[in-house]
């Protein structure tokens, strides 16, 4: 690539990197969703989460949501009616993982194939694809749990990795994507894997389940809020490497050439919308959503859009009950 075109490439990672506190700034001001004190669990609500606690005991992430009841419907008194009732719903996302979740220094507007599945479940709510019904709030990878506990926000779509320790504490979609985490490091790298790279320092983002894997083969990880940092310390020689979801490290390396992915993928990454406990029928709501998002090629449109050829199915959507 020429140097003009590489420098447009830094200015972008330099322009996603300061987006977040401007966005993060500008969400904050919106109204949160229904605080904790406000909501009490039914005794429907607690058998309804029944099926998703168990699934959280017998740990298959692939297969630990709510089924459907049917189609997308907003019934009386639910959660889905209060977010129709407020006029917006809550997102949180990322703005700075390209392909995925990042603000468009072109546009003004958070882009991206998460995002897509987030217009999907408002599209479904309100009835229309008025961008106004979506309040996103940028969050780092560390804010995702507490954001959802605390009712900041009402949904989560931030390549977020369905795991057993995370479904204790969440509850989570169907797998609406499949991702490997992989590394990547400079081209005059000569390190093969992640193993290669023992001792050595290797970035990956606070609150990511990245940073097992990298402690796992006795790197050293060096933790920082959102994967532009990381890419920043890499071009900088702060670090020898980043490790996470491929899904994203193909975005890191689309914005530096300089850049190669290289190694076996280490481990599966099932991606889950994260939602409340506190709101199972939400959960089961979203389900029918992506169940329709699916089956009418939506899904199939937004990854051809944002990362390529699409896979001739996407991934099978398993319930826990």
């Amino acid at each position: 690539m020429n140097a003009p075109g590489r420098r447009w490439r830094r200015v972008l990672v330099a322009v996603l990197a300061a987006s977040g506190l401007a966005l993060g700034t500008a969400a904050a001001v919106a109204a949160p969703g229904q605080p904790p004190t406000a909501r009490t669990a039914s005794a429907a609500a607690a058998h309804q989460t029944a099926g998703t606690r168990q699934a959280a005991a017998a740990c298959n992430p692939n297969a630990s949501s709510l089924r459907p009841s049917g189609p997308a419907q907003v019934t009386s008194g639910s959660f889905m009616a209060k977010i129709r009732a407020r006029g917006y719903l809550i997102a949180g996302v990322d703005q700075s993982t390209y392909h995925f979740g990042f603000l468009n220094p072109l546009t003004g507007n958070i882009e991206g194939f998460d995002i897509d599945t987030i217009r999907a479940v408002a599209q479904a709510i309100f009835g229309t694809s008025d961008p106004s019904r979506i309040h996103f709030k940028a969050i780092s990878d560390e804010q995702r749990i507490p954001d959802i506990e605390n009712g900041t926000v009402d949904i989560v779509a931030h390549t977020m990795t369905i795991t057993c320790d995370r479904l204790k504490d969440v509850d989570f979609s169907a797998v609406y994507f499949e991702a490997h985490q992989k590394v990547l490091v400079l081209k005059s790298s000569t390190a093969t894997s992640l193993a290669s790279l023992r001792d050595q320092k290797v970035c990956a983002t606070t609150g990511s389940d990245s940073v097992n894997t990298i402690d796992a083969v006795k790197a050293i990880a060096v933790q920082v809020p959102y994967w532009t940092d990381c890419l920043v310390l890499l071009q900088q020689n702060d670090v020898a490497a980043i490790s996470t979801d491929d899904s994203i490290l193909d975005g890191l390396a689309a914005q530096d050439p300089w850049t190669k992915i290289i190694g076996s993928e280490l481990t599966q990454e099932p991606y889950g919308l994260a939602i409340s406990k506190q709101h199972p029928e939400f959960v089961r709501f979203v389900n029918a959503v992506l169940q329709q998002y699916e089956s009418d090629g939506q899904w199939k449109a937004s990854y051809q859009l944002w990362l390529g050829p699409a896979p001739q199915k996407p991934p099978p959507l398993q319930y826990a009950s």
